[in-house]
């Protein structure tokens, strides 16, 4: 072979592979990198790992950001974008009219009224000072009473309540050693047998809650009640003291006014910071229910779907969205696709003390205040985890003063997740001190 015809050759060769390479998503091989796929505690997890610098408006480092994951309470992110797009600055409680001397009112899905964590509602005040009769019309959530993909035998555990259109008292009820709260559930407990471990636990179907062992000490428990129409309306009498009416069917309502309850910044930063399930899902039935304007009816799927199709068309993978809290395994993000989420949040929240201080503070508050310690808050993010799961996803401020966003997730490992939660903090540290 000639030697010009050896140079066009290999000339060819080259642009091939150079366009063999473009096809496939990048891999950008930096130290920062390759702290993540060169880690021996990660070495056989699935793990993705994603590090965007807005300064630059560009990506710093990749592992495998295309790939899609497990993302546990990450999930709570999309909640926030979606309530941060929808639901305005406070939440929206109740609809209600008029009819004469009666007040007729529905859900809305605000899950606030009578919280035993959450501030009062303005709500039970307009409720109570109603001088007519009460009518609450109950039909207006059409979806089921777990998420989807949900594990339903975990019924009794105060991490999935029930999901409705106008939760009370959290749709849980709290348990201490001396008091029980709702009080109308205070004769539902019964001793049920033996145990070398005190536990709380309810029938299934019913509010039949039964205690084994004997607590040592001082406690504090949350047990998810059966929600019904009946029931709420008890609830509701029972803490109005007045006559609360069921109603079969709505009349025309198309001047229907709306309650407002409490500021939504306050709702988000609970929901993120505790990680709080309930919170969660009923954000995404807020926003569902705040679409629905002609009262026919509402679930989660209606709020995801208007969510993914209307304001995250633009992420660089499809998000496989199921249930509001991150519960559901069948939940599946991209470490990028995260990464854009997080850059909308940062638009529509731009005053970064607010937007902060809505999410866990590393070694201040949530659930990473045991993380980030010795040094001033520097990760600002929401964690996700499930059994053989752990996820960090938010903001990084470096030592430097520059901001970046990053998401780092983890699936089926073995190890145990205390180990996986080190080796995040030790690789976000270390971006930290040195970007």
């Amino acid at each position: 072979m000639r030697p010009y015809q050896i140079l066009l050759f290999a000339s060819v060769c080259s642009l091939l592979l150079v366009s063999c390479a473009t096809s496939q998503p990048k891999t950008i091989t930096t130290d920062w990198t390759q702290l993540v796929s060169t880690s021996p505690i990660f070495r056989q997890n699935h793990t993705g790992f994603a590090l965007y610098d807005p300064e630059k408006q560009a990506m710093v480092a990749e592992y495998q950001s295309d790939r899609y994951f497990t993302p546990a309470s990450n999930t709570k992110l999309f909640s926030l974008y979606a309530g941060l797009c929808i639901l305005g600055d406070s939440v929206p409680a109740l609809r209600y009219m008029t009819r004469g001397d009666s007040l007729i009112f529905w859900g809305t899905g605000d899950p606030n009224l009578l919280h035993p964590d959450m501030p009062a509602s303005a709500v039970l005040n307009h409720l109570k000072n109603w001088g007519g009769k009460l009518y609450y019309y109950p039909h207006n959530y059409t979806g089921k009473r777990f998420g989807s993909g949900w594990s339903w035998a975990d019924y009794d555990g105060y991490y999935q309540c029930e999901l409705s259109a106008l939760p009370l008292y959290g749709n849980i009820v709290r348990f201490t050693n001396r008091t029980v709260k709702p009080r109308i559930f205070k004769d539902s407990l019964r001793t049920a047998g033996w145990a070398e471990e005190f536990e709380l636990s309810r029938d299934e179907f019913a509010n039949n809650f039964f205690s084994r062992g004997w607590p040592a000490k001082a406690f504090e428990q949350d047990v998810p009640y059966r929600t019904s129409p009946q029931l709420a309306a008890m609830l509701l009498a029972d803490t109005l003291k007045k006559e609360v009416r069921l109603l079969a069917k709505l009349p025309n309502v198309a001047n229907y006014k709306t309650m407002f309850s409490i500021p939504a910044d306050t709702m988000y930063r609970r929901m993120i910071q505790v990680s709080d399930n309930m919170l969660a899902e009923q954000i995404m039935l807020l926003c569902a229910s705040r679409l629905d304007t002609h009262n026919v009816g509402f679930d989660i799927k209606k709020g995801i779907d208007y969510v993914k199709t209307q304001l995250l068309s633009d992420l660089p993978d499809e998000p496989i969205w199921v249930d509001g809290s991150g519960l559901s395994r069948y939940n599946l993000f991209t470490p990028r696709a995260i990464i854009k989420l997080l850059q909308k949040i940062q638009a529509k929240v731009p005053d970064q003390q607010r937007l902060f201080g809505l999410m866990s503070i590393g070694g201040k508050a949530g659930t990473i205040r045991n993380m980030f310690r010795n040094r001033p808050p520097f990760v600002f993010a929401k964690t996700g985890t499930l059994a053989n799961t752990y996820a960090l996803s938010g903001y990084l401020r470096t030592k430097s003063g520059k901001v970046l966003i990053f998401s780092l997730m983890n699936n089926s490992y073995t190890r145990k997740t205390a180990e996986i939660r080190a080796e995040v903090e030790r690789i976000l540290t270390e971006v930290y001190e040195k970007y």
